[in-house]
């Protein structure tokens, strides 16, 4: 038999799980901000790192979106 949580249950769930995807798109494009700023690597290779993180980030506000019910008042 499966267990069934809670609405409050699911939405401390769905917290730690998102706050995981944000922590790594920033660490993502910080990195890729300094890869751009030593000058060791190519300019575009620490752009693409930076693209990279911000497509995590928008995978983040996509899922946001679409897992809360966003009334118009």
């Amino acid at each position: 038999m499966k267990r069934t949580i809670t609405k409050q249950e699911e939405f401390e769930v769905l917290k730690l799980v998102l706050d995981k995807f944000l922590w790594l798109g920033v660490f993502i494009m910080a990195y890729g901000f300094y890869r751009i700023v030593s000058l060791d690597e190519s300019f575009w290779f620490g752009m693409s790192i930076l693209a990279v993180g911000g497509l995590i980030l928008l995978l983040f506000v996509w899922i946001l979106m679409k897992e809360f019910d966003y009334t118009k008042h």
